[in-house]
């Protein structure tokens, strides 16, 4: 059985067709747009000093636009497979970290937010709110967001997302090999109409009772309740014996709230014996309704890009893959996946700049008891000084 599972895996990885890769080692292929620099670099930390270089956008509050074509593709009848690594090295506050994959005949000098995509997909990243992975697909000219929220990794070390769009119209969502969210195109993207409408003849009729709860008509308001006052005179009050009315004019005893008033009266409530439910409105099939099993599938995919902008500089683009076998992606992950000796490393840089950090506090909270210890003997020394000259000044008047 193992064995042919392996055989099988062999025939469909042979099967498999990569269409783009490019582990970013030169930037040759790639042509900037924007106003934004990318430079090639590892990051601040990294597993492979040159392995791990990619783009890194380099300067804070720009648009980053660049691109780079291959030869066109279609994914009819067949899975998709979108993969690339991106690290946030500079603790990004604000700023994108996707990428766009268009068709082909793209003007690459002018690629910008506005130039036609088929998918957008990728993290961003914006103060506290905004913390998500975008998928997003062009459908009949219209940017189509997912309905779910998928969160985005937002440390400082490298990860791989990756995107899987299924020819049974399903898609897949992984972060590091691991799947974060998976589901069908047709039910948490608003690609199609609904496929029923509430009725347009019906509407609740005017008769129809909606209110579950009505005021007991056999509750009735005593007689007198509204002639007791909210304020009252306190009985306990007496005018001061100083008061003058000529002076001060007629004593009034002061008011207080009257522990009989209970407030506005309002009838006990009872269930309505007629109440019919709420109201629900009948559904009919919609006729502008069509279906379509070719959400997922795509005429022409012949460049990708990095189109966005960023606060604060310092990400790191890298290891982009396109190919219609999941299994081939994974393979190519493996070989380029050199994260574990990149955590170490930053947690190596982390542990240094704790140590340097505690270090200095010990360093200033010695200078400062120092300082505090050399002022005590100045103080002293002033002291036995001041002795001295009042000595001196007795002696010499004398």
């Amino acid at each position: 059985m193992y064995k042919g599972l392996k055989l099988f895996s062999l025939v469909a990885a042979a099967n498999a067709e990569v269409y783009f890769k490019d582990t970013l080692s030169s930037m040759d292929n790639w042509k900037s747009s924007g106003d934004g620099i990318f430079t090639l670099s590892a990051g601040p930390h990294f597993g492979d000093a040159e392995g791990d270089k990619g783009l890194k956008t380099s300067q804070d509050a720009r648009f980053y636009h660049t691109s780079t074509t291959f030869n066109d593709f279609s994914n009819k009848d067949k899975d998709l497979v979108l993969s690339y690594s991106v690290q946030h090295g500079q603790k990004i506050d604000c700023g994108g970290g996707y990428l766009k994959y268009m068709p082909s005949g793209l003007d690459q000098d002018k690629f910008n937010g506005d130039s036609e995509y088929n998918i957008m997909f990728g993290p961003d990243i914006c103060g506290s709110s905004t913390k998500k992975v975008h998928v997003i697909l062009n459908y009949k000219g219209k940017n189509v967001l997912i309905n779910k929220n998928i969160a985005a990794e937002t440390d400082q070390l490298t990860h791989f997302y990756t995107l899987i769009l299924k020819k049974d119209q399903t898609y897949e969502v992984q972060i590091d090999g691991v799947t974060k969210e998976s589901g069908s195109l047709t039910e948490d993207f608003d690609f199609l109409l609904p496929k029923e409408i509430k009725d347009p003849e019906q509407s609740k009729p005017k008769d129809w009772v909606d209110e579950a709860m009505i005021d007991d008509p056999e509750d009735v308001k005593p007689e007198g309740y509204d002639d007791i006052p909210k304020m009252i005179s306190d009985p306990d009050a007496e005018k001061p014996d100083d008061w003058d009315d000529e002076d001060d004019g007629e004593w009034e005893a002061p008011e207080l709230e009257n522990p009989e008033f209970k407030g506005e009266w309002m009838a006990k409530r009872i269930d309505n014996p007629d109440y019919k439910g709420p109201w629900v409105h009948p559904m009919v099939p919609n006729p502008d309704y069509e279906d379509d099993d070719s959400i997922y599938s795509f005429d022409s995919f012949g460049a990708v890009g990095i189109d966005l902008w960023q606060v604060k500089a310092g990400s790191v683009f890298d290891n982009i893959i396109i190919a219609d076998n999941i299994e081939e992606v994974q393979e190519f992950i493996k070989a380029n996946d050199n994260t574990v000796a990149e955590k170490a490393m930053f947690e190596k840089a982390e542990a240094d700049q704790r140590a340097k950090d505690d270090a200095e506090r010990a360093s200033a909270e010695e200078a400062r008891k120092a300082e505090e210890e050399g002022d005590d003997d100045d103080d002293e020394d002033d002291y036995e000084d001041d002795v001295e000259d009042a000595i001196n000044e007795a002696k010499e008047e004398l």
